[in-house]
């Protein structure tokens, strides 16, 4: 028994360090957040105002956007992009095999006409394209339809198309507010010569009134689950990446929002076509492509609210969902194991792949772990339930205060929540989530890890809805 007595308080004492560490590292990121954010707002406050939209010199930027089975919201999607007030973009629908009537709606939409597409989409790192075709009601618009071959696949058709020195990859169901592109092109002006990518938030659309492809009033989801992901999703954007920027170790631009240098992407291979995250996977990858060849440059991110996103909202589809980022996390993490701890790619390799690897990946497994062993290790007595709940109050208490602290950059920089009911339900909901909602979270994960250790690789279906009036949930 005594050597039983002694696994368990190893075990114990182990886990406890293990917390401090990633506790400390997550604290770490939501203050560079906040530093972050005041170095933002100073620097504001004394700028002189500068019009994108008057300057002859903005580069152009295509628009580029994979879609499969998307028939539901395709036509509102494309028409919420011809919103966009920037003066030199175009927009490539990527039609990869899709088994509905995607192609029929866009054809009948925009009344598109085939035409001879330049050499490089037939060398594209893609599935074969049956055809390029341009829209005659808007000059804007093109399409490629192709072989079906995935999200990344579909996304390197439309970078090898274009002739545009900017590119943003932009999901098919999202919401693009019409000032976004002036706004994310800012830090490739700024920096010419080092900026390669910049990324930014992505707000939870369910909710919130939409009319004429645009979110005209932000609001909270009806949905619990919907509501309870609107703080994963403050948490992670707001903080965290604008953390992990300030601490020059953003590996991730989400695949639903990203501006890139279309050259150094080229450079860099593209999209990794069988990957289940191809955007963590690519923007490791772009890390490591230019610290390798000793390149100076540049990744941002910008702050404001740019993008809407339609999220689950039942629980089978979210775990399919949180199953496969989880799988792909942890196939993108044995991808680039040789970088992680590895000196030559500074904060990249010592601090942002570890941080992923051990908060967000291995983590997950120690607390579903902690679930388990905590309750036996109170059953034989090998741990005091005074000490425990002590312990497990203060776990909580830490969780809550750095989603607070998530709500609080959300306030004061976006402005989108400003209704003091709206804050109240925000922060209700940050305490909610630990009360079920992490746990079953957790439960996910293992099945994540169970999934991944078969080789599963499907990615799941999400049912769609119109991101018109009826995406509206009071």
């Amino acid at each position: 028994m005594s050597v039983v007595y002694s696994l368990v308080t190893g075990f114990g004492v182990f886990m406890l360090g293990y917390f401090i560490i990633i506790a400390g590292s997550y604290l770490t990121i939501h203050l560079a957040s906040l530093l972050r954010m005041r170095e933002e707002m100073a620097s504001a406050s004394w700028e002189p105002v500068y019009d994108v939209l008057a300057d002859p010199m903005v580069p152009d930027i295509a628009l580029v956007v994979p879609a499969y089975n998307e028939e539901t919201v395709i036509a509102d999607s494309v028409r919420s992009f011809l919103n966009i007030s920037y003066p030199a973009f175009e927009i490539i629908i990527v039609n990869d095999g899709s088994t509905d009537s995607t192609f029929d709606i866009l054809d009948d939409e925009f009344d598109l006409e085939q035409i001879d597409a330049p050499v490089p989409a037939s060398n594209a790192p893609s599935k074969p394209i049956h055809g390029v075709y341009q829209s005659l009601d808007n000059d804007r618009i093109r399409v490629i339809d192709k072989v079906n071959g995935g999200k990344g696949d579909a996304q390197n058709s439309g970078i090898w198309l274009t002739d545009a020195e900017l590119f943003c990859i932009v999901d098919a169901d999202t919401i693009i507010q019409p000032d976004c592109l002036s706004k994310m092109v800012r830090p490739f002006l700024e920096h010419p010569d080092e900026m390669v990518a910049v990324g930014g938030p992505i707000r939870v659309a369910n909710g919130s009134l939409v009319e004429d492809g645009m979110v005209t009033r932000p609001g909270l989801p009806s949905s619990p689950i919907a509501a309870l992901q609107q703080i994963e999703y403050i948490r992670a954007f707001f903080a965290g990446r604008l953390g992990l920027d300030r601490l020059q170790s953003l590996i991730l631009i989400s695949g639903a929002f990203g501006l890139f240098r279309t050259d150094v992407v080229r450079d860099a291979g593209g999209y990794d076509t069988d990957s289940l995250v191809e955007d963590i996977e690519f923007t490791i990858r772009l890390h490591r492509h230019l610290l390798d060849r000793d390149r100076s440059y540049r990744f941002g991110y910008f702050r404001n609210p740019v993008v809407w996103t339609q999220v689950p909202e039942d629980l089978q589809t979210l775990s399919n969902q949180r199953q496969r980022w989880f799988r792909g996390l942890l196939e993108t993490m044995l991808k680039h194991r040789d970088a992680i701890f590895d000196r030559r790619y500074g904060l990249v390799g010592l601090f942002a792949l570890p941080f992923f690897l051990f908060g967000e990946g291995i983590g997950r497994l120690f607390e579903a772990l902690g679930y388990v062993s905590v309750p036996i290790a109170l059953m034989f007595g090998f741990i005091e339930v005074g000490g425990t709940l002590v312990i497990l109050s203060g776990i909580v208490a830490f969780g809550v205060f750095l989603t607070w602290l998530s709500l609080l950059v959300e306030v004061l920089v976006s402005r989108q929540y400003t209704h003091p009911l709206q804050i109240a339900v925000l922060m209700t909901l940050g305490v909610i989530e630990f009360l079920g909602y992490r746990q079953w979270r957790t439960i996910v994960v293992v099945k994540g890890l169970l999934a991944y250790v078969r080789g599963e690789s499907s990615w799941g279906k999400m049912e769609r809805v119109s991101l018109g009036g009826n995406q509206r949930n009071k």
